[in-house]
């Protein structure tokens, strides 16, 4: 289990109009603007939008993968830790980051998790 910090950045650059934005110590991910993510290399962490309900359920299920980061506009922000994550899950939790920030017109379409782990 775990993903490498190469394999996200291809899940990643597989989501359509997806950006990234490089600091010193973090990359930030958006999609026309909107965030929807973040990775810091130095801890092999993300940090991705999700719903509060799911923030909530997964750091409930799984504290040891999962912690709140932050919340905002309604939205909970979750850090996942890589090395405890297997792909298919990551993929499925990048897509749903990616669709709470993307505009409408992209949402059609949005590639489904399974083709989103393949890439």
């Amino acid at each position: 289990m775990g993903v490498e910090i190469t394999r996200f950045l291809r899940l990643v650059d597989a989501l359509p109009d997806a950006a990234h934005e490089e600091s010193d110590r973090y990359t930030s991910f958006s999609v026309r603007g909107r965030r929807f993510g973040y990775l810091w290399p130095r801890t092999a962490t993300v940090g991705l939008k999700q719903t509060l309900s799911e923030q909530l359920a997964l750091v409930a299920e799984r504290p040891e993968v999962f912690e709140v980061q932050f919340t905002a506009g309604g939205f909970g922000w979750v850090v996942v830790h890589l090395d405890g994550i297997d792909l298919d899950e990551l993929s499925e939790l990048v897509l749903e980051a990616w669709r709470l920030s993307a505009p409408e017109d992209l949402l059609a379409d949005a590639p489904t998790p399974d083709r989103l782990a393949a890439a």
